[in-house]
């Protein structure tokens, strides 16, 4: 990943997770995560409200079946000569236990103070792998 993009999306603090189910309808999700290396993302699936059980959130259900997401990380602002965006498309799939899984949550506890109440030890992470990127506009910085 170059550096203007790493940059960019260090800088992020949410960003939105497509993943697709069996029948080809696409499904999105804000998420927190945070960048291991160039080419790794991790999310938690933490303790925000939830409808369903973890094992049957329709993320991790569309992932078990399709790994191919994308991640769209995108800046706004009222003066468009700012606007950027860079979508990070890859393969995912959950991590339940093991050394990575406890880097990732190590990872995502230091960059979210919040998890120091909404992530359970020991909860499920979602990888993925960049393959692809896809940027547009402004990734330097707004100027003031």
């Amino acid at each position: 990943m170059r550096s203007d993009l790493m940059e960019f999306v260090i800088g992020q603090r949410v960003a939105r997770m497509a993943s697709v189910d069996t029948n080809g309808r696409p499904h999105v999700v804000p998420i927190c995560f945070v960048l291991d290396g160039t080419s790794v993302i991790y999310s938690a699936i933490d303790l925000k409200p939830k409808s369903v059980e973890t094992k049957n959130l329709r993320r991790v259900r569309n992932i078990a079946n399709n790994p191919s997401v994308s991640i769209l990380l995108d800046r706004y602002t009222e003066d468009w000569a700012q606007l950027g965006f860079v979508i990070l498309h890859g393969a995912a799939k959950v991590l339940a236990q093991g050394a990575e899984r406890n880097r990732a949550e190590d990872l995502l506890r230091k960059k979210y103070s919040q998890y120091e109440k909404l992530l359970q030890p020991g909860a499920p992470m979602i990888k993925i792998n960049v393959g692809r990127i896809t940027s547009w506009g402004n990734l330097t910085g707004v100027s003031d």
